[in-house]
């Protein structure tokens, strides 16, 4: 069958597809749907062809279209009934059908993007500003906060020749004058020997070959002979007293490295200790100084003047009852009008001696910490607190008995910034450094090499470990006993318990999250944004636990807000105290009055809080300067001490709530950094940036009843 338009050309459609007699076509799948719409499409171009004719060809058209449909047999296409019987409306037929041919998406097996751009490309001006701001960003990197130090595999740098120019070398001659024969006794010393002896042996045998010699010959030969055995003598006695020398040497440093004489230079050591700081010791205790009968004019002026003291009083109270009996004055009248006497005079800190030496000169006492079993054994330690100064730091173990030269010297590679003695094991001592490990320490050897170290914990602190504090806790009803446990708190705003195995390892108690400030809306003002934090966690700065209750604790943070934990509420706090306007250096809970606790702050201030009040009891600041520590006395509910920048101070609550009774100003360019009181007597130990720790004693300080509230 065959179609022709107007013009007589032959316009029949051809198949796109020839079936193979041969080949057997599935009945369903891809080809049967093609097929079906190619039966569609096929009909449908038709009609429209058939649109387009003029009026008296429609009807052949129509009905060859007609025949074509049906005569025509495809033998793999199976057209679908429904799709021939649609009916195409004239609209249909009018409208336009567009046909885009679009090519395909690039595949790339390979691309390596250059790293070169040229000069004058467009983007030239764009890569040169990003490495501008690169190299700025290297150059401010020291001292920012957006950099942490971690390892990671970078490219190794080509490598650059430098020059540097030295100082200038100086010349000079010199010159002495030198023998013919002692350069040639120096230069042939070893070949003196053999010479000789061969000398020795050829003697008989000139004699004998040549009896007829001269006399100026013999003599000749007899002074060379002469000149060479006090030669070899010299070299001989030269080589004997070397050799008794360096067995001397031998024998000298055997002594010096045996154990016997090391322990003996300890116990001398530890006697002139004793001699030298008797008084001082003595006055620490609070024990009578002990007086020589057979001393010298040469004593030590402390001595004489406590003997002198002793001697004034003992006729004071002589006098005094020789009035008494002249006056007949009641006892009781009496001791009244000494006691008041006494309180006349003023409370006063006296100065007795300080833990210092060449090692710590320079550094800054950052904590202070007794031995839980061993009053007399101190821990310290050093390191800085401003990030440009840091520097190496040290843990030193100071005792009593030796206050010139620490026990324990534990170099540590940063500053130190907290440390603690263990309860359960004594001779733990526990230290937080300032780029975030913690190390612990064995007190008991003599090895500075730490027992267990963070640096292998995924999980550790990534800012200054500011406290560290070993707190001992209730098993519960499953176990018996206590258990110890390590807790530290971090710039990094985690509160951390560390566990010790076979390695330090720790997880978090609590992540401190930041709080906005509650601020008063003024009437008629509108709601403010909130603003956009940049971090959601805030540094925690210092923590204690409660003395009667370890499960509750607080948290100051560099905000300058306190907050109220504890360890097994999901809440993350309990209550939040905000009072001061700068971080919290350190919160203290009163030993005695378990519900009050203290807080000193960078705003130079001192607030008294009661743990059910959110709202500040009192405020104590009497300096314009930074508090950086706060302690309570273990013999007072109402005598604390604190450390300012320029001042150490004590303040007596039931005196005055105004103003402290004693203050003792530091000297120029010196810091107080930390205070520490005496577990047993009335001393107080005070820490200062340049590495001294000072031991004052209490003086005329009567404390009130501890017992009172």
């Amino acid at each position: 069958l065959q179609v022709f338009d107007e013009e007589g050309k032959d316009v029949t459609p051809h198949p796109l597809f020839h079936s193979d007699p041969n080949t057997v076509v599935p009945r369903q799948g891809k080809l049967l749907a093609s097929s079906a719409y190619f039966g569609a499409t096929g009909s449908v171009f038709l009609s429209s062809f058939s649109m387009h004719q003029p009026s008296g060809a429609n009807a052949s058209l129509e009905q060859k279209r007609s025949c074509l449909l049906t005569s025509y047999n495809f033998s793999d296409v199976q057209v679908r009934q429904e799709e021939i019987k649609e009916e195409l409306t004239k609209a249909d037929l009018d409208r336009r059908v567009d046909l885009y041919l679009t090519e395909t998406e690039t595949i790339w097996m390979l691309d390596m993007p250059s790293v070169v751009v040229s000069v004058e490309s467009e983007d030239a001006a764009r890569v040169l500003e990003r490495n501008r701001i690169y190299v700025d960003i290297c150059t401010n990197r020291p001292g920012s906060d957006r950099f942490v130090e971690k390892m990671m595999q970078t490219v190794n740098g080509a490598a650059k020749n430098k020059e540097v120019q030295c100082d200038k070398i100086i010349m000079e001659d010199k010159g002495m004058m030198v023998t013919s024969w002692d350069l040639y006794d120096s230069f042939h010393v070893s070949e003196i020997e053999p010479t000789s002896k061969a000398e020795g042996s050829r003697t008989p045998t000139g004699k004998s070959s040549k009896p007829h010699t001269t006399k100026e010959h013999n003599q000749t030969m007899s002074v060379s002979s002469d000149r060479g055995s006090t030669t070899s003598t010299m070299i001989l006695e030269s080589a004997v007293l070397g050799r008794i020398h360096e067995e001397e040497e031998c024998h000298s440093e055997a002594i010096l490295t045996s154990e016997n004489f090391q322990q003996d230079l300890f116990f001398m050591e530890r006697i002139l200790m004793e001699n030298i700081f008797q008084p001082k010791l003595a006055a620490y205790r609070q024990f009578p100084v002990l007086t020589d009968p057979n001393v010298t004019s040469d004593t030590s002026g402390t001595v004489a003047a406590v003997k002198e003291a002793k001697q004034e009083k003992h006729d004071k109270e002589k006098k005094d009852k020789e009035e008494q009996k002249e006056a007949f004055i009641d006892p009781s009248i009496l001791s009244g009008l000494n006691k008041t006497l006494e309180e006349i005079v003023p409370p006063r800190l006296e100065r007795l001696w300080s833990y210092v030496c060449d090692l710590t000169n320079g550094h800054s006492v950052s904590s202070m910490v007794w031995s839980k079993v061993n009053p007399d054994l101190l821990a310290v330690g050093y390191g800085a607190f401003d990030f440009k100064e840091q520097k190496k730091g040290l843990a030193c173990c100071w005792s009593l008995k030796n206050p010139m030269w620490p026990e324990r010297i534990f170099q540590c590679e940063h500053g130190v910034t907290a440390l603690d003695f263990s309860m359960a094991s004594p001779n733990l001592l526990a230290v937080g450094m300032y780029n975030g490990s913690v190390a612990i320490y064995d007190v008991r050897s003599c090895n500075d090499a730490a027992l267990l170290d963070s640096s292998e914990s995924s999980n550790k602190h990534t800012g200054p470990v500011w406290q560290l504090r070993w707190v001992e806790q209730d098993r519960g009803a499953t176990g018996d006993g206590k258990k110890e446990r390590l807790i530290s708190i971090s710039a990094d705003g985690r509160i951390t318990e560390w566990l010790i195995q076979k390695r330090l390892d720790c997880t978090d108690l609590m992540k401190i999250k930041r709080t906005e400030s509650e601020k008063k809306k003024l009437p008629g003002e509108k709601e403010r944004k909130s603003e956009a934090l940049i971090s959601q966690q805030a540094a925690g700065m210092c923590f204690d636990f409660h003395p009667k209750d370890t499960n509750f604790y607080l948290a100051g943070t560099e905000e300058g807000h306190i907050h109220q934990c504890s360890c097994s509420c999901n809440e993350p706090f309990l209550k939040t105290y905000r009072g001061h306007k700068g971080p919290v250096y350190k919160v203290a809970w009163n030993p005695f009055s378990t519900d009050m606790f203290l807080s000193c702050s960078a705003d130079w201030s001192i607030i008294l809080w009661h743990q059910d009040s959110q709202t500040p009891i009192l405020t104590f600041s009497s300096a314009t300067a930074f508090v950086h520590d706060v302690m309570w006395s273990p013999k007072s509910a109402f005598i604390f001490a604190a450390a300012n920048e320029s001042r150490v101070e004590i303040w007596d609550l039931s005196v005055s709530t105004l103003n402290p009774v004693i203050s003792r100003f530091a000297n120029p360019r010196v810091k107080f950094t930390s205070v520490l009181f005496a577990k047993n007597t009335n001393c107080l130990l005070v820490g200062d940036s340049k590495g001294e720790v000072s031991v004052f004693e209490l003086q005329n300080l009567a404390a009130p009843n501890s017992n009172k509230v």
